[in-house]
């Protein structure tokens, strides 16, 4: 039974997790469904934004469901959970449309983690952000310690995964970690994820590369992506690929 669910709505794509029992607390399963879904919202054209939503009022995510790795040996859950949970998030964080988180509830661990892979967030007032691993003998193991280095002032992400402090709604508008805190976190992401429909999909995309590169998520690829997206506009590269077709040497015009 799937806990990860996509819908799509007049060009806005909806990301919702499903198991709010144990608080959307995520299951090997879960993360392979938020893998897939990722693929396909890439090479879905129609798709302008993905909100990243949850079912309950307790939890946005409470972040990696303990059963699901507590049995694994060392190298297993080095291997198998931290490294596969961080190549998906990474997938996530990367995803060519603009993401937005939407935080109703309690992010915490993995959930905070998987928050911070979209591009902005909008957060409910009385909801808190926390790194509560080393309460169970861990630590951060999706980009806890890294990607969210990037996005908190590093004394107040400190605060959060040594000494276990939550961050409050207002705190967090206030570091900068969300865009904006709303009694209707859902409405509100959702007027911003319409703005995109009015804008150029190819812009949007080229400007979170540029931005991406900037600030080191995946830069190889990003630099890449966007010397590969100019070039294959260039005459030379219809030129070249139209001389491999005809098996000739290719003249290129330099432009």
């Amino acid at each position: 039974m799937s806990a990860v669910h996509l819908t799509v709505d007049g060009g806005i794509a909806t990301l919702r997790l499903d198991n709010p029992g144990k608080l959307n607390a995520f299951t090997p399963d879960m993360l392979a469904e938020l893998a897939a879904h990722c693929d396909t919202l890439d090479r879905d054209d129609a798709v302008r934004a993905v909100l990243l939503t949850s079912e309950g009022e307790r939890a946005f995510c409470a972040g990696a469901d303990i059963k699901a790795w507590a049995g694994y040996a060392p190298a297993e859950f080095a291997r198998i959970w931290v490294r596969e949970g961080h190549r998906i998030f990474d997938r996530l964080a990367r995803l060519s449309k603009p993401t937005i988180a939407v935080i109703q509830a309690h992010a915490f661990g993995g959930g905070l983690e998987l928050a911070s892979a979209c591009d902005i967030r909008v957060m409910a007032p009385g909801a808190t952000l926390a790194l509560p691993e080393s309460q169970v003998g861990i630590v951060p193991g999706w980009s806890g310690t890294q990607r969210l280095a990037r996005l908190l002032p590093e004394p107040v992400l400190k605060e959060m995964a040594l000494f276990g402090r939550r961050l409050s709604a207002d705190r967090a508008l206030a570091c900068g970690f969300v865009a904006e805190i709303a009694s209707d976190p859902l409405a509100t992401a959702s007027e911003i994820a319409a703005k995109l429909l009015t804008t150029s999909p190819r812009a949007t995309e080229v400007a979170k590369y540029m931005i991406h590169a900037a600030v080191g998520e995946d830069r190889d690829a990003m630099i890449e992506a966007l010397g590969s997206g100019m070039i294959a506009a260039s005459a030379d590269k219809a030129e070249g690929v139209a001389a491999f077709a005809e098996k000739r040497k290719p003249v290129f015009p330099g432009k």
